[in-house]
């Protein structure tokens, strides 16, 4: 019979070292309460709010029987790229190394009912706080009608596309075309995704669209490229796992998205802020700016 030795406590998990040494040590009985969240995503402040409580309604028990994990999607990526963590708030439920189950949202009683279906109810009836709810805006007469062009990976004339803040399709987008039947040999993927790469001045390769965005970090990055007026080409990784997959070895980079420019990769979300951080100008040769003044 296990010992109680207390309640639970949501453990902030720092690294992936961290993150596996804790999922090792668990027997495999043991639910893990693995939650991912980003310190800009204010719906993750209320799902903080909600895991503290519902962690201190189970007994901390030795050998433990449940577990509460909180990483930052972003600062520990490694480990989102494992879960696919598309959007934060996000709570994956595992047992024995295996997902039983995942919850995104802030829904209280969705993520205690998912709790309580795999770990047995709780020992007290602690309330929870309510759900939050987030209300899609309205669309604005100014958004655009038609969407930018497909290209089958041939670089596109970027003149039509310039980024303001009220034009979400900043970009053309690059794709394969349709999926095809066989997959590629390694040789023939790793020719297409060097041609890819190469599509545009600047490409950025992400989860979704720029009008879109899958996560929050593409979010972001499409965020600050349109802040600083970059022109850019985007591939959505998301509709091509081929892509998805190989350009992780390709550029020796496991997570998404990635920027290139020139063909070399710059680098992820953090790469690209520390770089305009120590560089005003970092990008300005590929700005709408510097663009008009070319012309």
């Amino acid at each position: 019979m296990a010992a109680q030795t207390g309640t639970c406590t949501v453990q902030p998990i720092a690294s992936e070292g961290d993150f596996d040494s804790h999922a090792a040590a668990l027997p495999p009985s043991c639910l893990a309460v693995i939650y991912f969240h980003a310190p800009w995503a204010e719906p993750c402040k209320q799902m903080s709010t909600i895991l503290s409580t519902l962690a201190a309604t189970y007994p901390a028990t030795q050998p433990p029987q449940i577990t509460f994990l909180s990483l930052d999607a972003e600062e520990v990526s490694d480990v989102s790229e494992r879960y696919d963590v598309t959007q934060v708030p996000l709570v994956v439920l595992q047992k024995d190394g295996q997902v039983v189950e995942a919850v995104t949202g802030t829904d209280a009683a969705r993520v205690r009912n998912a709790v309580e279906k795999h770990a047995g109810s709780p020992s007290t009836g602690a309330g929870l706080p309510p759900a939050q709810k987030v209300t899609k805006p309205a669309p604005s007469a100014n958004d655009p009608v038609a969407p930018p062009p497909q290209t089958n990976g041939a670089a596109a004339d970027l003149s039509k596309y310039t980024p303001s803040a009220t034009d979400p399709t900043t970009a053309p987008q690059f794709s394969s075309g349709e999926q095809q039947a066989a997959s590629m040999s390694k040789e023939e993927l790793n020719a297409r995704l060097a041609e890819l790469v190469k599509a545009a001045p600047v490409m950025l390769f992400m989860k979704g669209t720029p009008s879109a965005p899958q996560c929050g970090f593409s979010r972001q990055t499409v965020s600050m490229l349109r802040e600083k007026g970059v022109r850019y080409g985007f591939f959505n990784i998301l509709a091509d796992d081929e892509v998805r997959q190989g350009l992780k070895e390709f550029s020796d980079w496991p997570t998404f998205p990635q920027v290139y420019v020139g063909g070399e990769l710059v680098g992820g979300l953090d790469i690209l802020k520390e770089e305009f951080e120590n560089d005003a100008d970092f990008l300005k040769d590929y700005s709408v700016q510097k663009q008009a003044q070319t012309a």
